[in-house]
């Protein structure tokens, strides 16, 4: 019986074993199995990616695989250069060269003694989204690109940008480039002359640069520009450097560098306005040559009393006045009663015909100023207009306001016996002037050109060009200032010779004093260096 179940024990051992090795080697035959599909599997997809790649896909591979070998590389145009009237390039461009690949890159520009310069060219920095938008040139530009933000920079942009170009070229792996395809070559900015003599005004810049004061020169048959000064100033190249500290500081300065006192600077003209009075009531025929007043010193509007500078300086009078010793003298007591005869709109509307509350459209910003009336001090004051309003008026004081760029303009139409020619900024030809003819009489014209010649004569307020050769023809100004200082600001304006005008010449300067004192010996050094710069 024991052997018995020994023989079966041992064949069931055995089972067991035959057993296992049938279920490995099915094992191994399912895991062949699989991995035989897997390859299968994985062949055919390979097949399937290598058909889409080649045949379904096959072109779109092959044209972003040259756009990865052929570069398109922008090529920029050199920015124009601004010159001035007699062929001297104050701002340029220099391009920066990729000497490897021949590539011009971003060039640099360069202004020349900037400061003096600056409020006239302007300078540029780069183009955000909103310049781009806003972009109204041809040639349009991209982002990096930079832009004119203000004065000729921005005013000729178009002009000055020029176009871009490209090259394509092929690259190896690395980048570098291997040869060139085919190059479209950009188109430069154009030059810009403009009407300025520099020389000149750097010699004005320096008579005024530790000042916030204005010197502004034009030729008066053309009306273009031969100096334009706002001090203080800035330098152009500070924003062409991207000097972020230098920018900063200029906006923060509270005697503000960036602001273009010539175009955006509004001020009581003062005396200088009684030209525009004494215009409008001899066309009106509230005066003639031969109408007199008495300086009696001071003069009664209501409760308020209103004296002549003369008296109030010295206490004395000038007896009968006319108007050629009225604007001599520029006597307030001639104008008080003149301009009140003339009335307030009729002072709103000479005043107007000869350039005043109004652009001068030259392009730049600038300020309309102000000419106050009954109507507009009832909206904007919300007060009644009173007789001593009129003769605040009367004298350029009160609520006028002028730029400086408007009095050069309208000494202008002294100048050249009648014509309102707007400010031009380029150097243009005689052919190509935009005067206009005003509605002022011969007789008028020459009653005022008078008056002015006598001014600048013994006993006249223009005294620094009593002993000037040539001959002179000026107003003086002094006109409240409203600072805290209580100095009134200088003004003086001015036209030379008087037989034949060339240059007409305004200064301003900023809480500076007497007209005749502070003003007129800057303009006398202006002229006096154009007519040296002349001969």
């Amino acid at each position: 019986m024991m052997k018995f179940l020994n023989i079966n024990r041992g064949e069931r051992e055995s089972i067991r074993f035959d057993k296992g090795k049938e279920n490995k080697q099915q094992f191994n035959q399912f895991f062949l199995f699989v991995f035989i599909m897997m390859v299968i599997i994985l062949f055919v997809v390979l097949i399937f990616r290598l058909f889409q790649l080649t045949i379904v896909k096959g072109e779109y591979y092959k044209r972003l695989s040259e756009e990865n070998r052929i570069k398109e590389i922008t090529i920029n145009p050199k920015r124009g250069s601004i010159i001035d009237r007699k062929g001297f390039v104050v701002v340029k461009n220099e391009p920066s060269e990729d000497k490897e690949n021949n590539d011009r890159l971003t060039s640099k520009r360069y202004y020349k003694s900037a400061e003096d310069i600056a409020h006239l060219v302007g300078y540029i920095q780069t183009a955000d989204k909103t310049d781009i938008k806003n972009d109204i040139c041809i040639n349009k530009i991209k982002l990096g690109d930079k832009i004119g933000k203000k004065g000729i920079e921005k005013l000729y942009e178009c002009d000055l940008r020029g176009k871009h170009g490209k090259k394509l070229v092929e690259t190896d792996a690395k980048g570098k480039q291997i040869k060139t395809i085919s190059i479209i070559n950009p188109i430069d900015g154009k030059d810009i002359q403009l009407s300025f003599d520099w020389e000149l005004q750097k010699k004005a810049y320096e008579l005024i640069k530790d000042n916030k004061a204005v010197i502004i020169a034009s030729k008066p048959k053309t009306g273009e520009i031969l100096v334009f000064v706002s001090s203080p100033s800035f330098s152009p190249q500070d924003f062409e450097n991207g000097n972020i500290k230098s920018i900063k500081k200029y906006f923060d300065d509270e005697n503000k560098p960036l602001f273009n006192r010539i175009t955006k600077g509004s001020y009581p003209p003062g005396s200088i306005f009684k030209l525009a009075i004494a215009t409008g009531a001899l066309e009106e025929g509230k005066i003639t040559e031969k109408t007199l007043i008495e300086d009696t010193g001071t003069i009664k509007a209501g409760p308020q009393t209103f004296g002549n500078w003369y008296f109030l300086e010295y206490g004395k009078v000038e007896g009968m006045v006319n108007i050629l010793k009225a604007i001599k003298r520029s006597n307030d007591i001639y104008f008080y009663k003149v301009g009140e005869r003339l009335g307030v709109e009729n002072i709103k509307k000479w005043a107007e015909i000869l350039g005043y509350g109004e652009k001068t459209g030259i392009g730049f910003e600038e300020s309309t100023g102000s000419i106050p009336s009954p109507f507009w001090k009832e909206e904007v004051i919300k007060e009644q207009w009173y007789l001593g309003d009129t003769y605040n008026l009367s004298i350029g004081q009160g609520y006028l306001l002028s730029t400086p760029l408007q009095v050069n303009q309208a000494t202008s139409v002294f100048a050249n016996n009648g014509y309102l020619c707007p400010p031009e900024v380029l150097k243009i030809s005689q052919e190509n002037v935009n005067c206009t003819k005003l509605p002022i009489s011969k007789k008028t014209m020459s009653l005022i050109q008078e008056g002015m010649e006598q001014a600048c004569e013994p006993k006249g307020t223009g005294w620094p060009f009593f002993d000037f050769k040539p001959r002179v023809a000026c107003k003086t100004g002094t006109a409240e200032s409203f600072e805290g200082s209580g100095i009134p600001h200088a003004w003086f304006t001015m036209y030379a010779p008087v037989n034949n005008p060339e240059i007409v010449i305004t200064v301003l300067i900023e809480e500076g004093g007497q007209g005749s004192d502070v003003a007129a010996p800057i303009a006398k050094q202006v002229l006096k260096a154009y007519f040296e710069r002349k001969e």
